[in-house]
């Protein structure tokens, strides 16, 4: 991955039946697919089935079927699981859904999740919004239902699952270190409606009492500091090597220098000092749920 990705989370794709479009710069996953759909080629024509009489017996439609097995559009787990029992295939078919469950994020999300993954120490300012790692899923499809000009509701869905997958992060062992700081007002904008702004809030009073996670707000009354310019996010690996990004730094360009590195994180711990306390952080969530 460039590190002119690090923090980038929006998928470009299309979609006017089940499954989805395969990117065509997105070589690797194309490869995936192309080989999906040839098997299930194979299968279909040693039982005998035109693609049509195969689209009936799936419930899906004999274009669908070309354009699986051409290797231009994504199957869905649904498909590959009734193909396989069409197909009587034993399973060999349904194990593909492994193959092809990452393909179906937008390369860049992809990336931007193998990095994670192997982040040991991950730290981030949100100038604007909630980080991605901290959203419920309602949160960010409210998001992205409202972007302009707007998504089709496949590609709204398919962009919240590539959100929540990176989640996963919180669940790996051994845990990385993981710092935020948010401004007050990301938490205070009723994104999704006011059910959907608790569940949010509640959301995040149990992400920050995880041990290994730091959560802080920059109150809305400080006056000014360093991230007034943008994010600040970082990430630190195993080896010793790092990599950040900021806006208002280095043209917005990822940086890995340790000069560079060092003015990102003066900025990140001036940003940490000046925020609120973890411990008045959650304070503060409890009394907004209260004020909900």
């Amino acid at each position: 991955m460039s590190v002119d990705e690090v923090g980038a989370e929006r998928g470009d794709c299309g979609a006017d039946e089940p499954g989805w479009d395969v990117d065509p710069d997105d070589e690797s996953g194309a490869a995936v697919v192309a080989a999906v759909g040839r098997q299930i080629k194979a299968w279909r024509e040693a039982a005998g089935l035109r693609a049509g009489e195969f689209g009936v017996a799936i419930g899906y439609g004999e274009d669908m079927v070309y354009k699986v097995e051409g290797g231009r559009r994504i199957p869905r787990p649904e498909l590959l699981d009734k193909a396989d029992e069409v197909l009587g295939a034993g399973g060999k078919i349904a194990a593909m859904k492994q193959d092809v469950a990452e393909v179906r994020y937008p390369k860049k999300i992809r990336d931007l999740a193998g990095v994670e993954a192997k982040a040991v120490e991950l730290a981030a300012y949100v100038a604007h919004g909630l980080h991605g790692l901290l959203q419920t899923p309602g949160h960010a499809r409210a998001l992205f239902e409202a972007r302009q000009p707007p998504y089709s509701q496949d590609e709204v869905e398919r962009m919240v699952a590539a959100r929540m997958a990176r989640q996963s992060i919180f669940e790996r062992s051994p845990a990385p270190a993981l710092s935020f700081v948010q401004e007050e007002s990301a938490l205070r904008r009723p994104i999704g409606g006011t059910m959907e702004w608790r569940r949010q809030l509640e959301h995040l009073l149990e992400i920050g009492q995880l041990r290994n996670v730091t959560l802080q707000v920059m109150p809305t009354h400080r006056e000014a500091h360093p991230g007034m310019d943008g994010d600040v996010r970082m990430l630190k690996f195993k080896d010793g090597s790092a990599v950040g990004r900021s806006p208002g730094a280095f043209n917005g360009r990822g940086v890995t220098g340790p000069k560079q590195l060092r003015i990102l994180e003066l900025r990140y711990g001036t940003i940490r000092a000046e925020a609120l306390t973890p411990r008045e952080t959650l304070a503060l969530i409890e009394r907004m749920l209260g004020e909900t």
